[in-house]
């Protein structure tokens, strides 16, 4: 299974809390009743037809970039529990791709309802579909879940591709396009120069002084890092032609570094950590390296990460995502539903206003 992009996101069995002390026979028997698979097509180890729903049962909200934390609060304050929900996505990737599996409109659309169905047989108190693609997103809606509207900042190729680095350039309007030169010609001036490492040219060495990099960057903020070393060494081993490292030195040694996954021809800002501060050094690490990468190797897209206005003026424009979220209780789900109403139409207006300040020149 792969992602319209091309992102793999390998298929992942349903599973309950441990707490819970569900075996997979009784999962099955949930599911067939909630009306998820029929006898026939249920497998455990085959795909036959596959909902990522319910993988988790969450007692945490990290890694999800959709966050729900005052609806989890006002819950509590009210006596009730929020956690553990149901959660379908991707951990720590805040990237759309398939999250029903299946061939046709109405059999996606009886994925979802079946879902509320588990859900609720799990007596659990939401359940939260974050960042699906369009067609799931139809079939989610007409099954009665709540939309929730975000947005990113992706960089688009041209059509057949930028012939260089300069022509991209040369599409931005006068102010942006010197200022981006200028950030560049400051960390070229402090003498860094950058390596491409992808698939097997990335050794140990290049994964360790990658990770020392994004500890780091939790350790400045008095955080412990969420993935380790042993996660990066395995994702590389199982995928390697999907890692790309962008490596910063000076003088021969290595400074900072990006790591970037790369999926068909897209490719998605992950993380990113410096040993030393550079001014200009991040915005070149992590986007302007990785837009001439794409340039240069004809990719299509580059996704440079949840957040960040300021990636606009790199080039980089504001793109909605989606989520979709199931609340049991029908006094929350009306609350949610009249914030959300109001949070899309305010979202709607914040996108209004990005599009207006283009990094582009205008068409004549």
């Amino acid at each position: 299974m792969r992602v319209d992009d091309g992102l793999d996101v390998r298929g992942r069995r349903l599973q309950v809390a441990r707490q819970r002390g569900w075996s997979k026979s009784e999962t099955a028997r949930a599911a067939l009743q909630a009306g998820i698979l029929t006898k026939r097509e249920w497998r455990w180890g085959e795909k036959i037809r596959a909902v990522e729903v319910l993988s988790d049962l969450l007692t945490w909200i990290e890694g999800e970039y959709v966050f729900d934390h005052a609806w989890a609060d006002a819950f509590e304050r009210n006596g009730l529990r929020y956690y553990p929900k149901g959660l379908s996505a991707v951990p720590f990737s805040p990237v759309t791709g398939p999250r029903l599996i299946a061939a046709t409109h109405e059999e996606r659309v009886m994925l979802a309802r079946g879902a509320i169905e588990l859900t609720k047989q799990l007596e659990l108190s939401s359940l939260h579909v974050l960042f699906p693609q369009e067609q799931d997103l139809e079939a989610l809606t007409e099954a009665g879940y709540m939309l929730r509207e975000g947005v990113q900042f992706h960089w688009e190729n041209a059509p057949g591709g930028y012939d260089s680095f300069d022509a991209f350039l040369a599409t931005m309007s006068h102010d942006k396009r010197k200022k981006v030169k200028q950030d560049r010609r400051r960390v070229a001036d402090a003498g860094v120069t950058y390596t491409w490492l992808r698939g097997a040219e990335i050794d140990e060495e290049a994964l360790d002084f990658f990770y020392a990099c994004y500890e780091n960057t939790y350790r400045e903020h008095w955080n412990p890092p969420y993935l380790s070393r042993e996660f990066f060494g395995q994702i590389h081993a199982a995928a390697p032609d999907s890692v790309l490292l962008v490596i910063a030195e000076v003088d021969g040694q290595r400074l900072a570094c990006a790591l970037n996954m790369i999926g068909g021809d897209v490719m998605f800002g992950r993380y990113w950590g410096t040993k030393e501060f550079i001014s200009g050094l991040h915005f070149e690490t992590c986007y302007m390296q990785g837009i001439q990468y794409c340039i240069e190797n004809g990719l299509a897209r580059f996704e440079g990460g949840a957040q960040g206005v300021h990636k606009m003026s790199r080039g980089m424009l504001p793109t909605p995502t989606w989520s979709a979220h199931w609340v049991a209780d029908p006094r929350f789900a009306h609350a949610i539903s009249e914030f959300l109403d109001e949070e899309t139409a305010a979202m709607d207006q914040h996108i209004q206003e990005l599009e207006a300040h283009t990094p582009f020149r205008k068409k004549a």
